[in-house]
């Protein structure tokens, strides 16, 4: 067997990778290639279905349809995975920095949700953001928040339960790049006079809250100025006391891998998410998710959401293509090796 498997040295990497081919074979191209053929037909599930290439109308019809629908799924996914990027980094940063002994109890702290099913932890977060829920019940009360004010069926009820929901696939490849990171190199950094970053780092701290917040505030349907505004004077106190010249120029640079990969875990899932948008938005706020899902299963229309769902893909690789070429995934991965 030996001398037969030295003769036929491609047989071992073909048997390894042969359950994973024919997996991806059965249960993602094969149904892609008949969700890409059920595109191009027309009728109804009454009279039948017939193909004709000249049902390619159904893509561009898909697109003009919904096109809001399309830009406000890309606007709630991009504000999710910022959002997540700014409680995740810290946060991973905290535990492979800081943790100690106990990075192993806060690592699973972080995936702790996940032994519980997303719809129960959605549905969660609505009875807890609920007009007479624990949160506002209490300060309508007393009479902190107006009566009239509500948090779900908003903007930020539904980027704030995506972000929720994907936080851990955001920490843990953060996570993995920071613990790479040789410490000896930012003390290198230190003794080298990479310290406190002033002046120049209230000037970026403040310039990058005040974009990030003002892009929040435009998602979250709230005031952008006063949230850019606030942005801008938070960022600028952080990078002025806790932001160091070896971090930027040392530990930020090194776990940029993990940044990228967090990133695509982040925006792809979240792009197509339908959970949040359905119970904790309302019809303002629906997803491309949510319109597929109707399309497929309530109205039995399966050509315009297999179109739907192909222009929805053709778009996520336009935006992980240009997002892969900004961060340069080359320079990542050398870099990750080299950590």
């Amino acid at each position: 067997m030996g001398s037969f498997l030295k003769r036929h040295h491609w047989i071992a990497p073909l048997a390894l990778l042969a359950p994973g081919l024919i997996w991806l074979l059965a249960f993602y191209l094969y149904p892609s290639f008949q969700m890409f053929m059920a595109s191009f037909w027309s009728g109804s599930l009454a009279t039948g279905f017939t193909f004709s290439l000249a049902n390619w109308v159904n893509y561009p019809n898909s697109v003009s349809t919904y096109a809001p629908v399309y830009l406000r799924s890309v606007l709630y996914a991009g504000a999710a995975t910022v959002t997540t990027f700014l409680i995740a980094y810290p946060l991973a940063y905290t535990i492979a920095f800081k943790g100690g002994r106990y990075k192993n109890l806060l690592l699973f702290l972080v995936v702790a949700p996940f032994f519980t099913s997303f719809l129960l932890r959605t549905v969660a977060w609505k009875i807890i953001l609920s007009d007479s829920g624990p949160v506002l019940g209490p300060l309508k009360g007393i009479g902190l928040v107006p009566q009239e004010f509500h948090v779900l069926a908003s903007p930020m009820a539904v980027i704030a339960g995506i972000t929720y929901g994907f936080l851990p696939f955001m920490t843990l490849p953060v996570y993995v790049a920071l613990e790479k990171v040789d410490h000896r190199l930012v003390e290198a950094a230190k003794d080298l006079y990479a310290g406190p970053w002033r002046p120049g780092g209230a000037i970026v701290g403040g310039t990058v809250g005040f974009v990030l917040m003002a892009a929040l505030g435009f998602a979250f349907g709230a005031d952008p100025l006063v949230l850019a505004v606030v942005g801008a004077v938070i960022g600028a106190v952080l990078f002025h006391f806790r932001v160091s010249e070896s971090f930027v120029r040392v530990t930020f640079p090194l776990s940029m891998s993990g940044v990228f990969a967090g990133g695509l875990l982040t925006f792809i899932p979240a792009i197509g998410d339908y959970v949040n948008a359905e119970l904790l938005g309302g019809p303002n706020t629906s997803m491309i998710g949510n319109v597929i899902q109707a399309k497929f299963l309530t109205e039995n229309d399966y050509p315009s959401a297999s179109a739907l769902s192909f222009v929805m893909m053709f778009g996520v690789l336009i935006v992980v293509m240009v997002y892969a070429r900004i961060l340069g995934t080359e320079e990542l991965s050398a870099a990750a090796a080299r950590a």
